[in-house]
This record gives structure tokens, sequence and C-alpha cells, in this order.
């Protein structure tokens, strides 16, 4: 099946907001409220649910424990893909602590970094191992994905290694776009340029005020 790159962003989302319901014991939810949480129309919805062929809507709306496993089946692996971060400073230990346990799907398993004080320490219960050891260790430990937190200064250096590994994604957190083969897939995330985009259009709105 081949879905497009904006709905499985908003499938991840729509999850993300189905998960916290039913935490919170709700059961069933219509589309124009999914819809209003995620600021774009009941039609929205309805179109991405139908593409993944989810159509179950009642009197009482979705059910939400329903489509938490159909979207479920439709974005994670059959098996666990077992994930490393490459540089461990701030932002690294960061990422570390709010996305281990978010999913019983991806685990972050290693870290990587070249600093004498955190190599050979484990830093939120995940081991850091010496760069020098990226290779070995993705493959011992079955790595698929890398999460790039390193100064942007030394990005580039890391492309060869990570090819070299036989790394299948990239989400890269460095203000340096990378490029990869075709093989790889690589989502460049520039914290500074989202933000600045923020920033533009507060401004404009205050300068229209």
């Amino acid at each position: 099946m081949s879905i497009p790159e904006k709905t499985i962003e908003r499938l991840s989302e729509y999850r993300r907001t189905l998960l916290a319901s039913h935490a919170q014991g709700i059961t069933h939810i219509f589309s124009h409220v999914l819809a209003g949480i995620h600021g774009i129309t009941a039609v929205q919805v309805r179109r991405d649910l139908m593409l993944i062929g989810f159509s179950s809507d009642t009197k009482k709306g979705y059910d939400v424990e329903v489509l938490i496993d159909f979207i479920s089946q439709i974005l994670d692996a059959r098996n666990v893909v077992n994930i490393g971060v490459i540089g461990m400073g701030n932002l690294g230990q960061a990422l570390t602590k709010y996305f281990n346990g978010q999913r019983s799907k991806l685990r972050i398993v290693a870290s990587f970094d070249i600093d004498p004080a955190k190599v050979g320490h484990r830093i939120d219960d995940i081991p850091c191992y010496d760069m020098a050891r990226f290779e070995e260790q993705v493959n011992e430990l079955d790595i698929k994905i890398v999460i790039l937190s390193s100064p942007a200064s030394i990005a580039s250096e890391l492309v060869v290694p990570i090819i070299n590994a036989g790394i299948k994604g990239v989400l890269n957190f460095t203000s340096m776009p990378l490029n990869f083969p075709k093989g790889i897939v690589v989502e460049n995330y520039d914290i500074t340029t989202v933000l600045e985009k923020v920033a533009y259009f507060v401004k404009e709105a205050e300068e229209n005020n």
C-alpha cells in the first residue's frame, strides 16, 4: 500500500490523540472532533482513514481502541525496530529521555559519541558506545534507524559511516541537511528553521493587529 507522506504524518498524530483519549477512558470519537483537535476538516480525517481501508464510523463515532489497533497495523513494523542515537549532548539526551517507552515497536537500544566522559556509560539506561564501534554495534544490535543530534559541524562526516553500517532510516536533527543514496529514508528536521518560521508568523500577526 502506497500512502502519501503527509497522510502518514497525520495518521501518527491521530494515533497519539487516540492513545491520550483512550487513557482518559474515552471509548468513541467523531471524525469532526478528531479533525478539530488537529486543525483540519472532518472530510480530511475520513479521507485519510478510508485510504487505509478504515470506514467504521457509527452513530457513536469511531471506536477508539479499534482505530488505534488499525492505524498501528499500518504504521508499525511486525517486529520491534531498533534505533541508535548519534551525539549524546543535551539534545540527544533530551530526545532519548522523551522517546524511550513511547512506542512499543520502536526502541532506542544504543547511543554513540566521541566524548570520553560519555562513552562506556549508560545515559538514561542506554549504553553509550564510541563512534569507532558504530558499524560493529549497528550490526550486533540490528539497528535500522539512527537519530542524528551531533554538532552540525561534523554531520557530513557521519554520512559514510551510516551508509557503510547498512542503516535504513535517518532522522537528522542537526542544522545541516544531509543527502543519502536511494534506499535510505532521511528526514531532515532543523529546529532553528522551524522556530524561526513560528517567530515570523508571530511577528506578522502582531504587526497586523
